[in-house]
């Protein structure tokens, strides 16, 4: 009785193994954008973690000679940094957790430095490159968020 009992075992332990592989196979293709989305945020991440420590560096007089102390700058300028060097930060660390408030304080960034070159361009300048890259990065964002969205019916 035991060997009929595992001959039988065998086909349906098999049967059970494909199943659960073809269950995982549909979830992975179900989750395909908010793995892609995951990825994106994480990037981000990085990217803000990299802005922040630059505006930071700026902060402490680690890059620039004297004529570009912290001191030495006009008070928007010294403003607008210090905000950056805050809310940069805070942003990576909530984008590489992939939390909602995270997006929210990088659209955040994105939006104020976008708002910052084209309306107050004395204080870094007005580069168009950076409103360019900012509005490409929010455009990819919200198509991620739109097509991970489209996987999880309501």
């Amino acid at each position: 009785m035991s060997k009929t009992s595992s001959r039988e075992q065998i086909p349906r332990d098999q049967a059970m193994s494909v199943a659960r592989s073809s269950t995982a196979q549909t979830e992975a293709d179900e989750n395909l954008w908010t793995r892609r989305l995951v990825v994106f945020l994480r990037a981000m991440a990085v990217l803000s973690l990299a802005v922040g420590l630059y505006h930071w560096a700026q902060l402490t007089g680690f890059i620039g000679g004297e004529d570009d102390a912290f001191e030495n700058q006009m008070v928007a300028w010294q403003a607008a940094t210090i905000y950056f060097a805050v809310i940069e930060l805070v942003a990576a660390v909530g984008l590489w957790l992939a939390t909602p408030w995270g997006a929210v304080v990088w659209l955040t960034t994105v939006v104020s430095m976008a708002v910052v070159e084209l309306m107050f361009p004395a204080i870094y300048g007005g580069n168009l490159i950076v409103v360019g890259l900012e509005t490409a990065l929010l455009t990819a964002y919200l198509a991620l968020a739109w097509m991970a969205a489209r996987e999880r019916p309501p």
